[in-house]
Parts: C-alpha cells; sequence; structure tokens
C-alpha cells in the first residue's frame, strides 16, 4: 500500500465499513481541495492573485447586483471582517470597488471592474486548460457523476447550515 493511502486511512481500523468511506470520502475531498489550491496559486501568481481572491470574483460575478459586504460574507460563510480584508485587497488591484450604498450610505457594496472582466478573458482558455489537464484521470463519465454528487453534497452541507443559522 502506499505511503499516500496508508496516511489517508490511519486511524480506520475497518476502511471497508460505511462509516469509514465517508470519513475517507472527507479527507480525499480536503487532500484534493489542498492540491488543487496549491496548483491553482501557483498559477495565479504572476497575476498577484489567489485561489481564494480568484473563488471570491467568481462568486461576485454570479451575483444579480452588487451585494452588500455583510451579505456576501453570509453568503460565502465568511466573517465580514475577513471578507473586508480580501475586497480591499481587490480594490488595490483593480479589480473591485467597495461603493456605498445609494440607499443607505452606512453600506457598502461589491461591484467588479472593466479590469476584472479583461483579466479573467485573457487567463479563462489557459486556466480552463489546465483544470482538464489536472484532472484527466477522470473520464468525462466519472466527471459527470462526480459533478452530480459533489453538487448535491454541497446543496445539502449549504441546507443544513442554513437550517442550523435559522434555528440559533
Amino acid at each position: 500500500m502506499s505511503r499516500r493511502r496508508q496516511t489517508l486511512l490511519l486511524g480506520l481500523p475497518e476502511p471497508g465499513t460505511p462509516e469509514a468511506q465517508r470519513v475517507l470520502l472527507f479527507r480525499l475531498l480536503l487532500a484534493n481541495a489542498h492540491e488543487l489550491r496549491t496548483r491553482m496559486d501557483r498559477r495565479l501568481a504572476g497575476s498577484g492573485l489567489t485561489t481564494q481572491q480568484a473563488m471570491l470574483l467568481q462568486m461576485l460575478q454570479g451575483q444579480p447586483e452588487p451585494p452588500t459586504l455583510t451579505q456576501f460574507a453570509a453568503r460565502l460563510s465568511m466573517s465580514h471582517q475577513n471578507l473586508k480584508q480580501i475586497a480591499s485587497a481587490l480594490q488595490r488591484k483593480g479589480l473591485v470597488e467597495i461603493v456605498v450604498d445609494d440607499t443607505d450610505a452606512r453600506v457598502r457594496r461589491l461591484r467588479l471592474t472593466a479590469e476584472h472582466h479583461r483579466l479573467w478573458q485573457q487567463r479563462d482558455p489557459d486556466d480552463h486548460a489546465d483544470v482538464v489537464r489536472w484532472t484527466a484521470a477522470l473520464g468525462d463519465s466519472d466527471v459527470a457523476r462526480l459533478v452530480k454528487s459533489l453538487d448535491r453534497l454541497h446543496a445539502g452541507l449549504v441546507e443544513a447550515s442554513e437550517a442550523s443559522d435559522s434555528s440559533t
């Protein structure tokens, strides 16, 4: 058994049980996330971005209107302070604007800039090609099944989090 596999199985006396398989799934998700984030951090370094900043920009792009810092922090399960630090760094890089709300001067909203759109228009083809290479160990049908399963897992986690938030 490989050292990598031994590490993943540590503390699992019977790795074939359903519970152990779920623990192994959790560990593999974390290990893969770490590996992919490290690769993307290296890839983005020339742009002065981190994977976390890029993910935040991507999520912001998917918002129907510029969200408030408070709304967006909640959506990302992030503290307002942490989001403000990341958004301020992105503002210094010219990729977002932190603007005063039209109706309440105490509220700040995040808005993407034209520079943000230019950056990703240039980067996306090569970045996407690298992601395809990084995931080449999986066939297209594997990817489709994984996307469906991980999307279901994510929806369940978000739903559970929202239910727990509303009960407190």
